[in-house]
């Protein structure tokens, strides 16, 4: 039947009407102008992206780590720093983030990707297939330990729309297989994404350091829960892990938009300074005259000297503390996935496990902040004069290893607010204090103050999917901001 379709115009003040016939009206939804087919390529940059813009940002709707670490606090807008997730659906957001707009586009590359026979070959294909596997593990790892308990069998499936939760330690080990079996199908005779791997820019060797930094990372994370995994994870990958500064892994943002630094976007580019650093960091960094201290903060345009806020603290203004650097809120600051400071102080703690990793728990340790004051700009003389302090020193600087090592962990990660407060909940140091929290009440009924240890689940999932989300919270312990995750054992 023929369809009848009006079209009116209007000239002056002349109403024309006229008419066409048109088979096929469904044409009419179909926009010209844009792709009827995503490939692989566009939905790997795009989590790629994705993942490397969360992690980076300093939005206190998404990431909120460099608060939770106190590295940073705020001065007029204390919600987050007082641990008041649900205001802006905090763990809504990081979880939808995730699960929508990362994991889901690397299986859906995954899916499209051995359609595409006419333009790559059978090891391309298998290469784009086991880097999507990387990302998806890391983007589990965080969610694993963001929440603990999450949906992972069931994930993604339309035909689950109240997916069940798995346990934490179970897909922890799943996701182990799954990163061993893609690091195993890396091939670097040939490419994968070409010019859409915005990471590594088609460098296998590059994917190869970042599955073996993330399998070694992996295995410290649960170095204390299950330690016969755990050393299987870090002989296999130790001697393959990042092994100097240029091998650094990490996304190089541009100096025009769109593809800038979030962190520039958020502090420079929407006139934001009520982000400042904390009395403890800024303190604890002048304490051991810390090299880092004017390469991570500017001086207080009020005194000239370097100040921090007590976290949670009332508001005053933001000319009396230090702000984050320039080189922090550039343009083109990258955002680091992996570092060799960080692989370093990683070794330093297994060997002080007695884990056979090579070298000595010293001079990891030496190794870790040579990089990382040399990966900040800091010279060789720097980081020399630095280590040589007594309270510096591995043999005299006072506490046990975990509170060394934790304590320069905590300096090295600055900017990186996840891996900051992901490895002082494993080491219990150095020690954070809870925020002054005024007139908020982030605590459950019963539940003791503490520092943040995880984000609680999100409400979208107590409300939509609540059997599950029930049966998790009994599982994990409590849905608590105080409750510790299966690998924080002490």
């Amino acid at each position: 039947m023929k369809k009848i379709i009006y079209q009116f115009f209007l000239v002056g003040s002349v109403v024309l009407i006229g008419t066409s016939c048109k088979k096929n009206i469904t044409d009419l939804n179909t926009d010209p102008t844009l792709p009827s087919e995503m490939t692989s390529a566009a939905l790997f940059s795009n989590a790629s992206v994705n993942i490397s813009d969360l992690l980076a940002s300093t939005n206190v709707n998404t990431n909120n780590f460099r608060l939770f670490a106190q590295y940073w606090t705020e001065t007029i807008y204390r919600d987050e720093t007082r641990y008041n997730l649900n205001q802006r659906s905090i763990p809504d957001r990081w979880w939808a983030a995730f699960y929508r707009d990362v994991i889901r586009d690397l299986a859906r590359a995954s899916e499209i990707a051995p359609t595409e026979t006419a333009t790559l070959s059978a090891a391309e294909i298998k290469n784009r297939n086991a880097i999507n596997e990387l990302l998806i593990v890391y983007s589990y790892y965080h969610l694993l330990t963001t929440f603990g308990n999450v949906p992972y069998s069931e994930a993604l499936d339309i035909e689950k729309p109240a997916p069940k939760y798995d346990d934490a330690s179970e897909v922890f080990g799943k996701i182990a297989v799954r990163l061993n079996d893609a690091l195993a199908a890396l091939d670097n005779t040939v490419g994968g994404y070409g010019s859409a791997d915005v990471i590594m820019h088609d460098n296998i060797d590059g994917w190869i350091k970042f599955a073996n930094s993330l399998k070694f990372k992996m295995g410290m994370l649960i170095v204390d829960s299950d330690p016969s995994a755990a050393q299987a994870l870090i002989t296999s990958s130790a001697a393959n892990v990042i092994a100097g500064n240029d091998e650094n892994i990490q996304m190089n943002y541009l100096s025009s938009p769109p593809n800038t630094n979030p962190v520039w976007e958020d502090l420079i580019q929407s006139g934001r300074t009520d982000f400042v650093g904390t009395r403890l960091f800024i303190d604890s960094l002048k304490a051991y005259n810390d090299p880092r201290l004017s390469l991570y903060f500017d001086p207080a345009v009020n005194t000239g000297s370097f100040t921090g806020q007590n976290p949670g603290n009332s508001a005053s203004a933001f000319n009396n503390y230090s702000l984050p650097s320039a080189k922090v809120s550039s343009q083109t600051a990258p955002h680091v996935f992996f570092s060799y400071a960080e692989m370093e102080l990683l070794k330093a703690e297994a060997v002080e496990r007695g884990i056979a990793v090579g070298g000595t728990a010293e001079e990891h340790y030496n190794n870790a902040i040579d990089a990382s004051i040399e990966q900040w700009g800091g010279s060789p003389a720097d980081a020399a004069a630095y280590r040589a302090q007594p309270s510096v020193a591995y043999a005299t600087a006072s506490g046990d290893w975990k509170q060394k090592i934790g304590l320069q962990s905590w300096f090295a990660y600055y900017n990186r607010g996840y891996d900051g407060w992901t490895q002082y909940r494993r080491l219990d140091y150095p020690n954070l204090v809870v925020p002054f929290l005024g007139a908020v009440q982030p605590f459950a009924d019963g539940e003791t103050p503490d520092v943040i240890k995880r984000m609680t689940y999100p409400v979208v999932e107590q409300n939509l999917n609540k059997d599950n989300y029930d049966a998790a919270s009994t599982a994990i312990g409590k849905d608590w901001i105080t409750q510790k995750l299966w690998f924080d054992k002490f």
